[in-house]
């Protein structure tokens, strides 16, 4: 995999006569989210966007690990608006969303001046990690074919594609026997939590450790270590510490022998959807390779949907990695779960020095 020469790395663009560059800040959330809108609607089916993620992301824990950029016309509304998210050492996910109701030339010229400037934001956030070399990694949706063209422009490639699925919860989920109990020598528990809500920390440990070994092989996993992992996923406004689960299972054929942390699902509380109701995500779900087989990852499945129903929600989302190596998708699909749109990942690899 090439990297991108420095020094041929930021393509001359210059803004139109008259407009700005500032760092949005709460007042700019409201047309944020409209930008956000305009871009996904089309693809997602639905108009509605989290204003509380956006938030957060500006000026709330999540803004902590990002770098924004708002590009503001003559008339000082935002047209632009790029974001870069120093994710792990010698990665940055970044994402731009461009007023789409502009000229397509004025897009365009938008989408290479946010781009060129994300790529010198990812070198900084790399050069303070003591990276050599950095991942760029930005995503599009499978059908936004201007999108894909400006990362196109910026030297960005397609590596991957993702299925966002969404399964609808009813009521029932909730009942007892609306799913088989988990095969024997597997049990299913909510992370332990002391009296005053807090997880206790071996749990968490276990969680974490149970994840980073289940995706060591699976595409572009990076290793993040324990503080980073629980910081991020508490910066998500939607974060619970109820939602998350720990699978535990026995060692066949050693009754003496403890049971060990199989499996792990790290979920989190959708924001409410058209019709007001909110839904569960689940963040992250993986199983240890010596207990696959075992229905680990179906019995996680089952205690979600039937948390989810529990709480009233209507739907229970996920990504699921359209070439995964386990065949993850079937068993989503089996369940229950359809994809609801596709999302793709462009990876562009720069030098840092």
């Amino acid at each position: 995999m090439g990297v991108v020469n420095p020094e041929n790395d930021r393509p001359s663009v210059t803004l139109p006569e008259g407009w700005t560059v500032v760092v949005p800040d709460l007042a700019d959330v409201p047309r944020l989210g409209e930008l956000r809108a305009l871009q996904a609607a089309p693809h997602t089916g639905s108009d509605t966007v989290d204003t509380a993620q956006i938030e957060n992301e500006v000026a709330g824990a999540a803004s902590w690990t990002r770098r924004h950029l708002a590009v503001k016309d003559a008339d000082d509304v935002i047209r632009a608006w790029a974001h870069a998210h120093d994710r792990a050492a010698g990665r940055s996910v970044l994402g731009i969303e461009i007023d789409r109701t502009l000229p397509e030339g004025t897009q365009d010229l938008l989408a290479a001046w946010c781009y060129a400037e994300l790529a010198e934001i990812g070198r900084e956030m790399a050069q303070l990690r003591g990276e050599s070399t950095t991942q760029l990694d930005a995503g599009a949706f499978a059908g936004d074919d201007r999108l894909r063209g400006w990362l196109t422009d910026a030297g960005f490639r397609h590596v991957r594609t993702w299925w966002q699925m969404s399964r609808p919860v009813t009521p029932e989920d909730a009942e007892p026997g609306a799913f088989p109990e988990p095969k024997p020598g597997v049990t299913i528990r909510r992370v332990a939590q002391h009296d005053n809500g807090m997880p206790v920390a071996e749990d968490l440990n276990a969680v974490h450790q149970v994840l980073e070994t289940a995706f060591t092989d699976h595409f572009n996993s990076y290793q993040e270590y324990f503080t980073e992992f629980v910081q991020r996923l508490r910066e998500d406004p939607g974060h619970r510490w109820d939602h998350w689960w720990l699978a535990c299972a026995d060692v066949p054929d050693d009754p003496e022998a403890e049971e060990f942390p199989a499996g792990a699902l790290v979920g989190s509380e959708l924001a409410p959807d058209a019709s007001g109701v909110r839904g569960t995500y689940i963040d992250y779900i993986g199983a240890l390779a010596e207990a696959r087989g075992r229905g680990v990852a179906t019995a996680l499945l089952a205690a979600v949907i039937s948390d989810a129903a529990a709480r009233g929600r209507n739907r229970v989302g996920l990504e699921v990695d359209a070439d995964s190596p386990t065949g993850a998708e079937s068993l989503y699909t089996k369940l229950g779960w359809r994809t609801k749109y596709v999302t793709e990942s462009w990876h562009r690899d720069i030098d840092v020095d």
